[in-house]
């Protein structure tokens, strides 16, 4: 089968556009795309396009990969329309790789655009989120924390100890899943809120050196504590913030990889893509770990190898448990394996320079092919003030919504630098 490479990634910085539509910004990441390898537009022969949220905010339900890329002349070719949460845009990675390896084609392109931020119609945006699981269960969950959290408010207050969770307006159901993970970690492994500011405040540091990052700031570990409760023990600087962004990525076997010279390859030595399960017991499905195993046999590595990885931390505490899912530390140690500095720049493993979900950004569509393009550019040497000096293996997880308790899908990269 053919060995496939990334040829050519393309992004702009993440953030709230109001004034830009889906067909805008598909444009302008195109551009990016093709100004960075030396493919054109005729040389492309598939096409995965990544969108979760465009039917609920315009209507566009269908057909969304045509009606963004045949405007733009990228038309007469096989489109596949992808929607698998945030795993969308690195399970259309996943259909364009496998097309490569199975002989299909020789070129391809994987797109994830998406618009979350749309002030005008907040119900749209709650929607987006609810929708990302199932909405029977989320309710249900939903309505049983809320409950929950008022018991706790009221009680704190009539105790004098203040409020441990909350903040103003709407927010994510997410949020309170991730924050009840954390807090079951918490009592079972002895992991601390501190541990959690430390990783948050780690991708702060990540996102100030980088140019498409949504945050661009440094953050303290005390600010990162000090920040606006969100809910226990996650504050808002260990939350990814909402946003809109569009990215790319062309990829070509290696018999056609000899006809674009001047271009940076970088091999991809596992792509693999699963769905969620809730094991019997009500235990959390550990997805990322049966994954993880998984892409390490296909590529012919361990943990032990990599040496960088971009990993689905739409809050702090999911980094965290990907770098024990991950095999880069153990089970319930992922709070002193990022007390130790080991994940940040000149540590032993650095994990999401980029800034990661929490401060380079998350439009769910787009999110994973992000992931992509920071170890691509790293991998190339090409990241400036926040290069993983020798870096030479590195991996993205990319998980997407929540079936039961755990993660509904995931798709693990792992990339090999070339020459």
């Amino acid at each position: 089968m053919e060995d496939v490479y990334i040829i050519g990634v393309g992004m702009f910085r993440f953030g709230k556009y109001p004034e830009k539509s889906i067909k805008q910004m598909t444009a302008e990441v195109i551009d990016n795309l093709l100004a960075d390898c030396p493919v054109q537009k005729k040389d492309i022969e598939a096409a995965w396009f990544s969108n979760s949220f465009w039917g609920i905010v315009t209507g566009q339900h269908s057909i969304r990969g045509q009606v963004a890329l045949v405007p733009l002349g990228i038309e007469g070719i096989p489109t596949m329309n992808v929607e698998n949460a945030c795993a969308g845009a690195t399970s259309a990675v996943n259909g364009a790789y496998l097309g490569i390896r199975a002989g299909a084609y020789d070129v391809a392109l994987a797109i994830g655009v998406e618009k979350m931020f749309n002030p005008d119609n907040k119900q749209a945006m709650f929607e987006m989120f609810m929708s990302n699981a199932d909405v029977e269960f989320i309710r249900v969950v939903l309505a049983a924390f809320m409950e929950d959290e008022k018991k706790k408010a009221a009680e704190a207050e009539a105790t004098g100890g203040g409020k441990k969770g909350g903040g103003e307006g709407a927010r994510s159901p997410f949020m309170d899943l991730y924050a009840a993970a954390a807090r079951m970690h918490m009592e079972k492994y002895g992991t601390t809120q501190r541990q959690l500011a430390i990783i948050a405040a780690k991708n702060h540091y990540h996102s100030s050196l980088n140019p498409l990052a949504q945050y661009q700031m440094d953050m303290t570990l005390e600010e990162v504590l000090n920040d606006r409760p969100v809910a226990y023990p996650l504050t808002r600087a260990m939350c990814a913030p909402m946003g809109d962004g569009a990215t790319a990525a062309i990829l070509c076997s290696g018999k056609a990889l000899k006809r674009f010279t001047g271009a940076r390859p970088v091999k991809i030595l596992a792509s693999v893509l699963t769905g969620g399960a809730i094991p019997e017991g009500g235990d959390m499905d550990l997805i990322g770990e049966r994954l993880s195993r998984k892409a390490y046999e296909v590529a012919g590595v361990g943990p032990e190898d990599i040496d960088m990885a971009e990993v689905h931390d739409a809050t702090a505490f999911g980094e965290l448990l990907q770098c024990e899912e991950l095999g880069f530390c153990g089970e319930g140690e992922g709070g002193p394996f990022a007390e130790s500095g080991a994940t940040k720049l000149g540590g032993k493993l650095p994990v999401n320079t980029s800034g990661g979900l929490e401060c380079r950004g998350h439009p769910i569509g787009a999110s994973g092919i992000a992931q992509l393009v920071e170890l691509v550019t790293q991998l190339r040497g090409e990241a400036g003030k926040r290069q993983v000096e020798g870096a030479r293996i590195a991996m993205s997880e990319n998980g997407g919504g929540f079936i039961g308790t755990g993660e509904a899908a995931m798709c693990i990269h792992i990339l090999e630098r070339v020459g």
